[in-house]
């Protein structure tokens, strides 16, 4: 205990807390993932947390379902299981003619015209859908300046809603069709 004066008071006595143990402690330990030593053992269901967070912050649920559009080798694989994880679905070839939910967009300098690849990805978009690009990050290979993007958009008929680092490697633009447009 120790006691401090405190100006024309009584002292006041602080009571040391002691370290608990005992039972109540131990499942305090491994409700928080730790083992008695107080070592972490978060295994794979924080790794499916973490790559379902990928896709969720681009505002996949489940049940949607997803095309694919430019997929080579330099895609991030990881977002791609991420979205297939959380809707619960594999993606969608980008020749199928199923009515999609939102585009995955993946595209890089030079593919091509960009204006004819978004009118593409609207073909099988349900109305209210939404496509993402994503472009190589600035430095990279194949990087996709945002003004290219802001000049295309409009063209294809969409706007540019917002732009996120959707991975390590990649920048996601999410583009979508005017409200007032029916």
């Amino acid at each position: 205990m120790c006691a401090h004066p405190v100006r024309g008071r009584h002292p006041v006595v602080y009571r040391r807390a002691r370290r608990r143990t005992g039972p109540s402690q131990e499942r305090l330990r491994i409700g928080r993932g730790l083992d008695a030593e107080g070592t972490s053992h978060v295994g794979a269901t924080a790794d499916a947390a973490a790559e379902q967070g990928l896709a969720s912050r681009l505002g996949f649920k489940p049940g949607l379902i997803a095309q694919e559009f430019g997929y080579d080798d330099d895609v991030d694989h990881d977002l791609r299981d991420a979205v297939e994880q959380l809707t619960g679905s594999e993606l969608v070839d980008e020749d199928s003619d199923e009515v999609v939910d939102a585009v995955l967009l993946w595209w890089r300098d030079e593919d091509g015209d960009l204006v004819d690849a978004l009118v593409d990805a609207l073909v099988s978009l349900a109305e209210g859908g939404v496509i993402w690009l994503l472009t190589p990050k600035s430095g990279r290979p194949g990087h996709v300046e945002p003004s290219d993007i802001e000049e295309a958009a409009p063209t294809a008929g969409l706007h540019a809603t917002s732009s996120m680092s959707a991975c390590p490697e990649w920048s996601g633009t999410r583009l979508a069709t005017p409200k007032n447009r029916r």
